[in-house]
């Protein structure tokens, strides 16, 4: 063996010992794995983002308290993920994923706000539907930064998926408040597939792309976000929304009787820029379980 092919060797050794201790020490390489500046700066501008807030709309308690728990459990599981896949730091494209998460924390905090009736800021509506529609606005751009950077992976792709999960589910709610509680099932359909998953492992089996499946993902964020303004007449708005409800209810109902008729034989191609997913992943993040129906297909 030559020198090189021991360096080699010797290298490739302690690749494999070094995730070996990652895989079997959580608390040690939790978030702090990624890059402690990533943690730091995710918390600061989480933080700065509800300050300008409370400035606006005079974000109570409740509000505070949800984003609060909002941000902690992101970064938790955000770190996870990251240990799970082996990788020491996030990509370019989920630092901008991670600015997302930060812009739905906000979101999150407001509809908490509006659902408690706490604080007297006239802002809240419109802060919410400012930075909803930036949120999903960047959707597309952090599967752009993945393609041209050549950093696509599938855990910056599952991170992706349950940021757009959970900003549908807490628009679900705001508009939920108006139009009443029909409206949770677009948000919680997703969830409610995944617990379904583990009772039935054929709906875990992987999808192929669908160009119709992204532009359903896509309808839900956008018509709950014109919702959300309530600025539309009620009748245009009962229309809206139930229309992007039943558009749901095809594009899973079709995805199911797929999977039904193909149990777990279909390869799952994932992508960075997908539509729904939720935070009820089996194994938080890991990247490892295919694109569901709630998935809008491929993007990075």
């Amino acid at each position: 063996m030559t020198t090189r092919e021991a360096t080699v060797r010797d290298v490739m050794v302690r690749d494999v010992m070094a995730r070996d201790v990652m895989a079997r020490s959580p608390v040690v390489w939790g978030p702090a794995a990624w890059g402690g500046w990533e943690l730091g700066a995710a918390a600061g501008a989480q933080a700065a983002l509800f300050g300008l807030l409370w400035a606006a709309a005079g974000l109570g308690a409740a509000a505070w308290a949800a984003g609060a728990g909002y941000g902690a459990a992101l970064l938790a599981l955000l770190g996870n993920a990251v240990r799970r896949s082996g990788r020491g730091a996030l990509g370019p494209a989920d630092r901008v994923t991670l600015g997302r998460a930060v812009l739905v924390g906000g979101v999150t905090a407001l509809v908490v706000q509006g659902w408690v009736g706490d604080g007297a800021g006239g802002a809240g509506p419109a802060a919410l539907v400012g930075i909803a529609a930036v949120a999903l606005l960047l959707d597309g751009v952090d599967g752009a930064v993945a393609r041209r950077t050549g950093t696509s992976s599938a855990m910056g792709a599952r991170f992706d998926m349950e940021v757009d999960a959970f900003l549908i589910l807490v628009l679900s709610v705001q508009v939920s408040l108006s139009l009443g509680a029909w409206v949770l099932l677009i948000g919680g359909m997703r969830y409610a597939f995944v617990v379904a998953g583990w009772a039935l492992p054929w709906l875990r089996g992987g999808l192929p792309p669908s160009t119709a499946r992204k532009a359903v993902a896509a309808m839900q964020g956008v018509v709950l976000a014109a919702a959300s303004a309530r600025a539309l007449p009620e009748p245009v708005a009962h229309g809206l929304v139930l229309g992007a409800l039943g558009m749901l209810v095809w594009s899973f109902g079709r995805d199911t009787v797929w999977l039904w008729n193909h149990g777990r034989a279909g390869e799952t191609e994932v992508g960075h820029g997908t539509g729904r997913a939720g935070l009820l992943a089996e194994r938080a993040w890991d990247g490892g379980d295919p694109v569901c129906p709630a998935a809008g297909g491929p993007g990075r």
